[in-house]
């Protein structure tokens, strides 16, 4: 870890002294928007990674969960790739796929993905002939990696059980108002 990485986890940390509490505010503030479809969304997001990954709030709410951890960068660069996939322009796809692989798969790169040499290696030639599917390899491997490791995290986490609760509750509030 470079000192530069280092610098960031303090301030991280020196600016959340409520770390822990912190977590579920925000969380709360996630849900206040639509709470029936929310609430139904929130307790989907259990049944697969893939539930999780189409809800824009949950996304949010994974980003939040993964930053307590330091491993937010996984997050990032697969929402990079998914971004960078839309891209129709050859000349943008080509400083896009430039422009992710300084950030998060070179080596010693500002937010490194935790990917092995190989799949590194296979990105760095393709991005030679920059196409949009430069990235499907090591993109995999972060969504595994994220799927069977941070993922599971999540779902045990107190932020994520204090939504679940809320879903609930208000599930079972509105069934009986009726």
């Amino acid at each position: 870890m470079g000192a530069k990485d280092l610098k960031t986890r303090l301030g991280i940390l020196l600016h959340k002294p409520e770390l822990g509490h912190g977590i579920g505010t925000s969380s709360k503030l996630q849900l206040g928007s639509r709470r029936r479809d929310s609430s139904r969304e929130v307790l989907e997001w259990r049944e697969s990674f893939d539930q999780l990954l189409k809800s824009k709030s949950g996304v949010n709410a994974f980003h939040t969960f993964l930053k307590t951890e330091f491993s937010e960068e996984n997050l990032d660069f697969w929402l990079a790739c998914e971004d960078f996939k839309k891209t129709r322009s050859k000349t943008k796809l080509a400083s896009k796929a430039n422009r992710i692989f300084e950030e998060f798969v070179q080596s010693e790169a500002p937010r490194e993905v935790n990917i092995d040499h190989e799949t590194r290696e296979i990105t760095r030639k393709n991005l030679s002939g920059a196409t949009s599917a430069c990235f499907n390899e090591a993109q995999a491997k972060t969504r595994t990696l994220m799927e069977k490791d941070s993922y599971p995290r999540f779902l045990k986490s107190a932020s994520y059980q204090d939504m679940t609760k809320q879903a609930t509750s208000r599930g079972t509030s509105k069934r009986s108002h009726t």
